[in-house]
């Protein structure tokens, strides 16, 4: 397994869309085009399964330098109340297009912090969305947020508001690990929110966990899936670290990489964690999340409706998600659009009535085929095209660029479908570039994305 590690881990996307940002077209899409867009997805899709909203609120009080969110480093608190009108305001320039009283199936707050935001100002944000919608019966509420800041009353306000699912960064326990990424948050404080939650009501808590972080090691790793052991969330998200500098800045640039596991210790680190958690009873759903059988995200992968997008796997698919803030990028199935990346430019559109768009993509005939593909793959590790929706012209070519992986026994090629051994999961991004014709077509010179393995 060593050698071929060695010889698949190589930069390539993680495939929460495609075509992958670096490949939108580079005229991009206007705020006419994409109106378009979404209201051709809204009108198949609102009636039927509702629409996902993801909402980013992008303040922290800390740099944490493993970081690669967007976000805005802050102790001022003042930005909350600005920052929750104008995403009130966006959301209702959204409300003014669509034809009719949009259906809310899901809301995920993400960020920056989102608990950096007081419970009383969070109340808000979801009290006006929700005044100018309605709610689906299988609604699914879900919000990021920090164990350090996480108070009871966010909580209990959040839980009030409808909110049922939470997910903690955690990353990693190790004392050495912590003062490197500048993240230091005791494992009492997590066992505190993560309880507290459960006492409140909430069925499902998660915990992002990393590994490839510097000074990790195999014996750190196990003390951090032990740790978590012990508090057993529902879900895990067990992130690989995407060192990737050149496009983060300062922040990663905070260490030495000569502290980063080689790829052989960062595989180990995968496998050990892997290890564990399959004996704690966990099951692997896709790439780099672990549930119980008794989470929603398990039932979903048993009756393959598990589904991927910007906001990574999802229990709760819908053919529209509208993202709202500064950054968030939507998705209408037929097309991407993301905001302006600044908090000042994204304010000033809105403030004038503006769709902040700053930059998207509007998929082809050919883009939905692979992009299909390449869902299947990321969520399913199969694919089909027996189907003659599912063929392309290049499907054969693509098919012969995976004829070394068949041969290392990465993947089985049938004559109308593929599908990954259980051994080869952690290869998938490798065999969606296969697929990728816009990467095949246009390989960039430059070093965009992080290591697959």
């Amino acid at each position: 397994m060593d050698k071929l590690i060695q010889k698949y881990n190589i930069a390539g996307p993680r495939y929460t869309s495609y075509p992958t940002v670096p490949f939108w077209d580079e005229c991009g899409i206007s705020s006419g085009n994409w109106e378009k867009s979404f209201l051709k997805s809204f009108n198949e899709s609102n009636k039927a399964e509702g629409i996902s909203l993801y909402i980013h609120l992008p303040f922290c009080e800390n740099l944490c330098t493993f970081c690669g969110c967007h976000k805005r480093i802050t102790k001022q608190h003042s930005v909350e109340k600005p920052y929750i009108d104008v995403l009130l305001k966006e959301w209702e320039l959204y409300c003014n297009i669509f034809p009719s009283k949009p259906r809310i199936k899901e809301i995920h707050l993400g960020g920056g912090t989102p608990t950096f935001f007081s419970p009383e100002n969070l109340q808000k944000l979801i009290v006006g969305i929700l005044s100018s919608s309605e709610k689906c019966e299988d609604y699914e509420f879900s919000f990021e947020a920090h164990p350090n800041n996480t108070t009871e009353q966010h909580l209990r306000t959040l839980y009030e508001l409808g909110f049922r699912r939470n997910s903690f960064g955690v990353q990693d326990y190790a004392e050495k690990v912590q003062k490197t990424i500048k993240r230091i948050q005791p494992f009492e404080r997590v066992k505190f929110v993560t309880e507290l939650s459960r006492s409140i009501g909430y069925n499902s808590v998660s915990h992002d966990l990393v590994f490839g972080l510097p000074h990790q090691t195999k014996e750190s790793m196990i003390d951090t899936i032990i740790k978590t052991k012990s508090l057993k969330p529902d879900r895990i998200a067990f992130y690989s670290y995407a060192h990737v500098p050149w496009v983060k800045g300062v922040g990663q640039r905070g260490y030495d990489e000569n502290d980063l596991p080689s790829p052989e210790l960062k595989r180990e680190l995968y496998e050990t964690g892997k290890k564990l958690l399959t004996e704690l009873g966990y099951v692997e759903i896709g790439m780099d999340h672990f549930a119980l059988p008794t989470d929603s995200m398990y039932k979903s992968m048993i009756q393959k409706t598990l589904h991927r997008n910007f906001m990574g796997y999802t229990a709760s698919k819908t053919q529209l998600m509208i993202g709202l803030g500064m950054s968030s990028i939507s998705d209408s199935w037929y097309g991407f659009a993301q905001n302006a990346k600044t908090v000042e430019e994204y304010s000033e559109l809105v403030n004038r009535k503006i769709l902040p768009i700053a930059k998207g993509h509007l998929l082809t005939d050919e883009d939905l085929i692979i992009r299909k593909h390449i869902l299947n793959i990321m969520c399913n590790f199969e694919t089909s095209w027996e189907k003659s929706e599912m063929q392309f012209p290049e499907l054969s070519s693509c098919l012969e660029k995976l004829k070394e992986m068949e041969t290392d026994g990465l993947v089985k090629i049938y004559p109308n479908k593929l599908v990954l051994p259980e051994n080869a999961r952690p290869f998938v991004r490798n065999v969606c570039m296969a697929f990728d014709l816009r990467l095949l077509r246009n390989a960039p010179t430059t070093r965009i994305f992080s290591m697959t393995i």
